[in-house]
């Protein structure tokens, strides 16, 4: 850990880095393929076709009818989306511990920015972070670098290998890659070989406590090498 200096910034990824929201993505996307004349998609289809922002994933979906799907996807999705929200295990006493050691904290997710906006309310976690970045925030989405970009405007901290980028998937990795950020993918499951030739995680963490506990020894060697130079 000692390779890499204390970041002054960590911005996460929201669906299934921080909060468990496959049931409600299923359930709606299910609904408007089917709508849409499609056949539906299995779970494990579903987390591995959804990736990017609508604006993004729609129209090679559903062509000229992409907005119209849209628009039958988020109708279902506004039905249960708070009330099958889960926190992933470990995940607030993370934010917590970095927002206690002083680290500069936002979100930069692919969902929409409304909705991106309610659940992070529901579980009263606001206090966390100072920015909250959803799709069609900025001028286009992850994997491009502008939703990084307004997730740190005002922070006085340039993108860069002082900011780490924490997610769950390819499309994380790239934004990180292209952001010139340090990419952390966080899952149970392990990267495969080759999974990620293209833009390889930096970091490795199975759970949010791994993560934090890997910050926090990186917050204790910093302050470490301080007081050496002092001395």
């Amino acid at each position: 850990m000692s390779h890499f200096p204390r970041p002054q910034a960590v911005i996460f990824d929201w669906d299934n880095t921080l909060v468990d929201t496959w049931p409600a993505i299923h359930d709606a996307i299910n609904h408007t393929l089917v709508a849409m004349g499609h056949d539906a998609w299995t779970y494990d289809e579903t987390r591995q076709r959804i990736r990017k922002s609508m604006r993004d994933s729609f129209p090679g979906l559903f062509g000229d009818r992409w907005e119209e799907a849209g628009k039958i996807f988020y109708a279902r999705f506004e039905e249960s989306h708070i009330s099958r929200l889960q926190a992933i295990d470990g995940a607030e006493n993370l934010l917590e511990a970095l927002y206690s050691k002083g680290f500069y904290l936002a979100i930069v997710s692919n969902k929409r920015g409304k909705y991106l906006r309610q659940e992070v309310e529901h579980l009263g976690w606001g206090k966390y972070f100072k920015k909250l970045v959803g799709a069609g925030d900025a001028q286009l989405d992850k994997p491009d670098p502008s939703p990084v970009d307004l997730a740190l405007e005002n922070s006085g901290i340039p993108r860069g290998s002082d900011v780490w980028f924490v997610g769950d998937t390819d499309v994380d990795l790239e934004c990180a890659h292209n952001s010139g950020c340090i990419s952390v993918l966080i899952r149970e499951q392990a990267p495969s070989q080759g999974e990620f030739d293209e833009f390889p995680p930096s970091w490795y963490f199975s759970n949010c406590m791994e993560l934090a506990s890997t910050l926090n020894k990186c917050d204790v060697w910093e302050t470490d090498q301080q007081v050496e130079q002092t001395l």
